[in-house]
Order: structure tokens, then sequence, then C-alpha cells
């Protein structure tokens, strides 16, 4: 991202500098919000680290605070107001370029969800502080803002994928849900809009390049998304013996070589059907 930073200004940015498989899907809507969030995190960071010269820490906050409840703004916090402003001109500018009735609802779909991902980063800013006074009576505390990790906004956005809304592909005056009966709930800034309902990735598809999951080796006693349960979409696995051979109980015999033993082990692999 500091690559792209440094070259942004130097370089033509085109409406498909992101290319989506399967455009308008909830995966599709996933990747530009996540890569959105990202570039404002990666930037935010850089700035706070002094690695820019374009900005650094967020200097509206200092001196300010509640100085009768003992605390007060300092210490370097995360300017990510620039971050954001970076990210829309980064990645929002080519998609207002894109031209043509069936690529404008489009290309509003994608700006809204690379927003989303920003604001998601906005969202979960949290405050760190750091007391002082004598022998850590936290007399008084120096407190400022800053990002979450990347691990937890993705897993707020992965939460955002699963609870992702279908919009008409026919734009009017703004993005609207496909089901009539909904129109009059209000979109929100941080929803994640899809146009396209998804292809089946669980049966190979050459002609759109998914591969399918059958082989695919699985974990028999997991309920996350590597589970034989999920994975396998309901087909079943196959259960095979695997033999592994390695060295084991090396000891250094004086002078001047190891001897070891050889282990055998064997163990269950579970692939899809």
């Amino acid at each position: 991202f500091l690559q792209l930073h440094q070259e942004g200004s130097q370089r033509e940015l085109r409406g498909n500098i992101f290319v989506p498989c399967f455009a308008g899907t909830k995966e599709t809507a996933f990747i530009y919000a996540v890569t959105s969030a990202g570039l404002v995190h990666s930037v935010t960071r850089s700035c706070s680290a002094g690695n820019m010269t374009e900005c650094s820490c967020d200097t509206s906050l200092r001196h300010g605070g509640s100085a009768s409840e003992g605390w007060h703004w300092g210490g370097c916090s995360d300017d990510i107001h620039y971050g954001m402003s970076f990210s829309r001109k980064f990645l929002d500018v080519p998609l207002k370029n894109v031209t043509g009735k069936s690529g404008s609802g489009l290309a509003a779909m994608n700006r809204h969800n690379n927003e989303a991902g920003r604001q998601a980063v906005a969202k979960l800013m949290s405050v760190d502080c750091r007391c002082h006074g004598v022998s850590g009576s936290c007399a008084v505390k120096t407190c400022w803002k800053t990002m979450s990790s990347f691990e937890k906004i993705g897993r707020f956005l992965k939460d955002k994928y699963e609870n992702s809304i279908q919009i008409s592909d026919r734009l009017k005056k703004k993005l609207r849900r496909k089901e009539k009966s909904q129109r009059k709930i209000p979109i929100g800034k941080e929803d994640l809009l899809y146009v396209n309902k998804s292809p089946n990735y669980c049966v190979e598809d050459q002609k759109l390049g998914i591969p399918g999951t059958q082989g695919r080796e699985c974990n028999r006693t997991s309920e996350g998304p590597d589970g034989c349960n999920l994975l396998c979409c309901g087909r079943g696995y196959n259960t095979h013996v695997v033999r592994h051979v390695e060295r084991c109980e090396c000891k250094f015999v004086w002078c001047c070589y190891v001897r070891c033993r050889r282990c055998e082990t064997m163990t269950d692999v579970h692939t899809c059907k």
C-alpha cells in the first residue's frame, strides 16, 4: 500500500484496478470492503509510525480531555481521517469514471462497499490510556485513539458479509433493496450490498473457473469453514490412512555425529466426496 501511495499520483488509475471474478456477488462485496479497509488501516498505521511525509498523528485531539475526571488527550492518535481520504481518492475515483447504464449501478454498489470497509475501521476505533501518578495510582491518565487490529475489523466485515443485502440492479436516484416489501428499510453505511446471487462454489465449473470442493482435505472434528460438513457441501467424505516416516529421538554422539530413530505414524486424512 505504501508503494501504491507513492506511485498513485504518477500513474493513471483505471476503473478495472480490481477485476472481480464474479461481479456483483456478496463475495465481491466483501473483497471491495476488506480491500478498502486494509488500505485505510495500512496508510493510517504508516502515518502514526512516521513513515510518510504527508501525514503524522492526529493533532486535533491534543490539549483536550477532562481535567476534572483526571485524564487528557495525548500520545499519538491514529489519523484515520487521512487514511480514509486517501482510500476514497485511490479506490473510488476510478469507479466514478465507469460509464454505461449497466456499469453505473455496479460502480455505485462497489463505491458503497468501499465506504462500508472504511466505516468499519472508523467504527471500531478504541481509546487507549496510560496511567500517571505515584506508585501507579493512576491519578492522571493520558489517552489516545487507536485503530483495532485488522483481525477484529475482518471479523466485523465477515459478519456484514453473512448479512449482506441484495439490491436492485436498476439504479435510479439511489441504491435500493431488491425486495419491494423491504425498500422502506434504510441501507446503512456499514452494510454490504450485492446484485447477483453467488454461483455454486461446491461443484466444479470450468467456464466460471470454480474448482469445486471434491477431493479437498477437510477436518472431520471442526465446525468451522474447514470442517467436512461445510466444505463437502453435504456430500460426505472419504477417509484414508497416510503413513508418515520421519527421524525422531535424535541424540548427539561424541564425536561427532547425530544418531536418530526412524519413526512411523499413521494419520487419518479426510477428503470430500
